[in-house]
């Protein structure tokens, strides 16, 4: 992967500022497509949907987190809270997601928020050498190591997804 001279967005100007190897994967974003977000983008990017993780904004006991799973499952609010030590996991409001991110949601980065929060990444990320997430709009992915995404994170790795029937 080729580091990135040009970095548009906060996620990108910050990986660019860390020094980590990345490829940025822009695709056109179809505002109509039924698939959500993330499994657009593996279409049309052409990668597995295990492999492109979606970044979903949350309240652990009040407490706005991260957690980052797969495109092909559901977040486990109950995994999540006992990840960070809490008792409670809901969705935040996208409203607030917007907010304290700086990003729209669809195309919410783990990298390059307002504000750091404590971010707790799916244990599947192992499972590649690469993975994508978003690069802070919708219709572009950042794709990176494993390794890089919780070390600029500083998450926490943990079983929080469940897959979908």
């Amino acid at each position: 992967m080729a580091k990135k001279e040009h970095a548009g967005t906060p996620a990108l100007v910050a990986l660019t500022a860390a020094g980590v190897p990345y490829t940025a994967h822009p695709y056109t974003h179809d505002p109509h497509s039924t698939l959500g977000y993330g499994l657009e983008a593996a279409a049309a990017l052409g990668f597995p949907p295990e492999q492109v993780f979606k970044t979903l904004m949350t309240l652990v006991d009040g407490t706005l987190t991260v957690a980052v799973v797969p495109v092909t499952g559901q977040l486990d609010l109950k995994a999540l809270a006992h990840a960070v030590g809490g008792r409670k996991a809901a969705m935040a409001p996208k409203p607030d997601a917007e907010r304290a991110t700086g990003y729209v949601v669809g195309g919410i980065s783990p990298f390059g928020q307002k504000t750091p929060h404590p971010t707790v990444v799916d244990e599947t990320v192992w499972l590649f050498d690469t993975v994508l997430v978003s690069a802070g709009r919708r219709g572009l992915d950042v794709e990176l190591s494993p390794d890089d995404l919780v070390r600029l994170t500083a998450a926490t790795v943990a079983d929080i997804a469940r897959t979908t029937a």
